[in-house]
């Protein structure tokens, strides 16, 4: 976790760069609004908000906005609405009335066995509009593939772009619409070249460090995409690989028939079994793929507990 000053990137934008399990959080401090774009997980809350009054000392924040509502750039919204409870938050339209009823369900927190605490919402981030951050208007575009309602935040005068899990440095984030069988890889392809279109100078992703070679990396982008449109079955083995070493992140250690239960309640596993590997069930291919994890160093397993490594 550290705290980075790009070339390039407006003065009054911060970037603390996150380590996992927590999305980047991106920190507009203007003359008289301040404001900060993703919030990271839960369990770092408390790191977030002092990040947060590092920056701003006796200043409040006065906006949250999130680029999407996955639990790793929104954990974060409910421990700053109590710290800041005058703040107003923004998030994209398409999930906002699950927000509203706090539909667990509906929201992508209980499928991929994920916390988030329940916040509230009080605008929303229109694509094909404008809001200003750290005084400039900043344009919303719309991002689907990762997540089928997110949005990038442009700049157009430092041509700094926001790409949140649209692009990193190395790839995006898991197209999770397509292992439930909405078919999202095209959605990635034509937000690569909406980002391209936009010619962005550098770029803050939603994971990893700030990045100015954004035609290697939409180039790498490309080449990933083509090979998860060949072989959507090893992007569904990554997704729950990812999704499994998300939870080790999250609690180190856990005790087998606790890692079972959790298996069994996160609904994104039954799904991407039933849909890719239906000739095995579910535990062994939880096994399986665990198995994998502990032969690459990611984890380590006894007769009681999986341990995080």
């Amino acid at each position: 976790m550290s705290e980075l000053a790009a070339a390039g990137l407006p003065a009054n934008l911060v970037v603390f760069e996150r380590g996992w399990l927590s999305s980047n959080n991106i920190l507009f401090v203007g003359a008289d609004e301040t404001a900060l774009v993703d919030t990271g997980y839960a369990t770092h809350a408390d790191q977030t908000l002092a990040l947060v009054e590092s920056t701003l000392g006796t200043r409040p924040l006065h906006r949250i906005l999130n680029t999407h509502l996955h639990s790793d750039h929104c954990g974060g919204n409910a421990a700053l609405q109590r710290h800041y409870p005058k703040v107003v938050t923004e998030i994209p339209p398409g999930e906002a009335n699950l927000v509203e009823q706090w539909d667990e369900s509906g929201l992508s927190f209980r499928a991929t066995g994920q916390v988030c605490p329940r916040f509230r919402f009080d605008g929303l981030l229109r694509p094909g509009t404008e809001c200003m951050l750290g005084d400039r208007a900043w344009q919303v575009h719309s991002a689907p593939g990762h997540d089928p309602h997110s949005i990038i935040l442009f700049d157009p005068v430092s041509r700094t772009l926001i790409s949140a899990d649209a692009l990193w440095e190395n790839g995006f984030g898991v197209a999770f619409p397509e292992l439930a069988g909405e078919p999202s890889f095209g959605d990635i392809a034509v937000t690569l070249d909406r980002i391209e279109a936009l010619a962005p100078l550098q770029v803050v992703p939603g994971h990893g460090r700030v990045f100015t070679d954004v035609s290697n990396s939409l180039a790498t982008a490309r080449r990933r995409l083509d090979g998860l449109q060949r072989d959507p079955v090893k992007h569904a083995r990554h997704a729950i690989k990812v999704l499994m070493k998300f939870k080790l992140l999250e609690v180190q250690s856990i005790a087998l028939n606790e890692w079972t239960d959790w298996l069994r309640s996160a609904s994104y596993f039954g799904v991407i079994r039933e849909r890719f590997f239906a000739d095995t069930e579910l535990d062994q291919l939880a096994e399986d793929i665990l198995a994998e994890l502990v032969a690459a160093g990611a984890a380590e397993t006894d007769s009681a507990l999986i341990r995080n490594t």
